[in-house]
């Protein structure tokens, strides 16, 4: 099964299967923090790509879902099959294991549970199909055993640039209601790219360890989208933010000195557009509901909200640009603004909702990868 894993930078073998990566070992010793060790596990963009011509196919894993709880009842995850870009079949398959996890007990509990099986029938067409079995993203899924009433072989390379992206809880796809749905893989299917999403929930933080793992990871095109995990966990002030983002960006080149860059800034966020981080739950609503702790004041004392940060991003590409001409900025508010907000607005005042996903996904496909990618496609051998 080994040949067949696409999206991941390193594969562990576990003694029961296969368990994908999207950090190195040396680098998940470097996570500072137990919510970290469970979204940078979990399989955004992560997807296992064949031909066969099987009529059945059966997957057998073992997944785990951070929880509040070890007893609430969980959705069941969703495993997609895609052929050319389209969804061409589902399978709902029950949570097993659970990462039992709250930021006021932030220890982290694995509560072990049974492994499950995704099966897909009634998929033959009478010929060889190239299929993509994209795991649910909000899952880690260590991959058991993969059955199939026909022979499945490796999907031949087809030359597909091959897209990396970082990103924060929004391009990871927090909300999106399937893998499918999570913006970048929205936009990776759209544009027939060969992506590899290292989006963190809540952990895009200008790691070192994640500049390095970009470093030396294969890629044709890279994105960054920085700033909002920033901002709202008011982990840095500007004098800090300026050269953290000139030493990410050092250590990336580093490994592709000659590869497109887009440094992508922050989509609407109303409640720290203008005012300072941090964003906090707002204690008089009966839902999710995300507002800022920090006020305009705070701005002028140092701290940073999205429109400073969008700012410092525009000129730190712009100086950058004098030496590294494949350096792109994209301002975020062209995949999402206010006037967006207005008439989408975002369900708990923070996260895409399914359709912002979508949208975001779909213009970023058209405004970015459909300008960047004909240039690089790769020759297959």
């Amino acid at each position: 099964m080994r040949p067949l894993i696409r999206g991941a930078v390193e594969i562990e073998e576990t003694g029961r299967g296969l368990l994908p990566h999207r950090l190195p070992r040396w680098a998940r010793r470097q996570i500072p923090d137990r919510f970290m060790v469970q979204t940078s596990a979990e399989s955004a963009g992560v997807r296992l790509a064949f031909r066969t011509a099987a009529d059945t196919l059966e997957l057998d894993v073992q997944a785990r879902r951070i929880a509040a709880d070890a007893d609430t009842p969980l959705p069941p995850s969703v495993y997609e099959l895609t052929e050319d870009g389209e969804v061409a079949a589902a399978a709902a398959v029950p949570v097993g294991s659970r990462f039992v996890f709250t930021f006021e007990r932030p220890e982290g509990e694995i509560v072990p549970g049974p492994d499950a099986t995704a099966r897909f029938t009634g998929l033959a067409r009478g010929a060889e199909r190239d299929l993509e079995l994209w795991l649910p993203y909000h899952d880690a899924v260590e991959l058991l055993e993969l059955r199939a009433d026909a022979p499945v072989t490796p999907a031949p390379d087809r030359g597909a640039v091959r897209w990396l992206h970082h990103g924060s809880s929004i391009s990871h796809g927090y909300r999106a209601d399937t893998t499918t749905g999570t913006w970048p893989a929205v936009a990776a299917l759209r544009a027939g790219v060969d992506l590899t999403n290292l989006a963190f929930s809540g952990n895009a933080m200008l790691d070192p360890f994640t500049a390095r793992t970009i470093r030396d990871t294969p890629a044709d095109l890279i994105t960054l989208k920085i700033g909002i995990n920033i901002v709202c966990g008011d982990t840095m002030r500007l004098r800090a933010f300026r050269p953290a983002v000139d030493g990410f960006l050092d250590t990336v080149r580093d490994g592709h000195p000659d590869t497109p860059i887009v440094l992508v800034s922050p989509i609407w966020c109303e409640p720290v557009e203008t005012a300072a981080g941090p964003t906090v739950q707002d204690p008089d609503r009966d839902r999710e509901w995300s507002v800022a702790a920090g006020t305009e004041d705070d701005v002028l004392l140092g701290k940073l909200s999205l429109q400073v940060v969008r700012a410092e991003l525009a000129a730190i590409a712009d100086r950058r640009q004098d030496d590294d001409h494949r350096l792109h900025y994209l301002d975020g508010l062209t995949l999402y603004s206010g006037q967006d907000a207005a008439s989408t607005p975002l369900p708990d005042n923070l996260h895409p909702g399914p359709d912002v996903q979508r949208l975001i996904g779909e213009r970023f496909a058209d405004r970015v990868l459909a300008e960047l990618t004909p240039e690089l496609q790769r020759s297959s051998t």
